[in-house]
């Protein structure tokens, strides 16, 4: 199990069982004391269970964003109620660690299994992630990131960016 898997899984745990935060991140690789965006995805028995993460580093490294964004998956992502503590041997979890967004001009410079995507109107926003189970296109993709952004799909002059993500599972 790589090292932020190992993390998130302790910080869930020590949370839904204890209400504490993990205090001690431990032993650091060099990509943990970055500074990044982070998204921490929780899945049980397959079915997405709840998934939090910033585009920007809202911490001071990937290792307390890790942790900050596994304890909102598993107590704030508003389309899941709380973890319970039952749940906790059913759960697998993955991290997301972001490279930085680049600015492009249509989708022809997207695709669907190596960018995530970001959708910009005003102020709102929308993100997917890249290689996600059920979205297999480009088109997909970017439907999906503008309906989370709350942006109706007739909407013109967007800002569109991607990037590239390091997952661990």
């Amino acid at each position: 199990m790589h090292p932020f898997v190992d993390l998130v899984r302790k910080a869930v745990e020590l949370y839904v069982k204890e209400g504490r935060v993990v205090a001690d991140t431990g032993e650091l690789s060099g990509e943990m004391i970055e500074k990044a965006g982070v998204f921490v995805c929780l899945k049980k028995k397959g079915r997405l269970r709840g998934c939090i993460g910033t585009i920007e580093p809202a911490t001071a490294c990937a290792a307390q964003e890790a942790i900050r964004n596994a304890i909102a998956s598993a107590s704030e992502d508003p389309r899941f109620p709380p973890v319970a503590e039952h749940e906790l041997d059913d759960l697998d979890y993955s991290v997301d660690v972001l490279c930085p967004p680049e600015k492009i001009k249509d989708l022809s410079d997207l695709d669907v299994k190596r960018y995530g995507v970001i959708v910009v109107k005003g102020g709102r926003k929308g993100l997917l992630l890249p290689d996600l189970e059920g979205v297999d296109t480009v088109e997909d993709q970017f439907r999906v990131a503008m309906a989370k952004a709350g942006i109706p799909p007739w909407e013109k002059d967007l800002d569109i960016y991607r990037f590239e993500v390091k997952r661990y599972l």
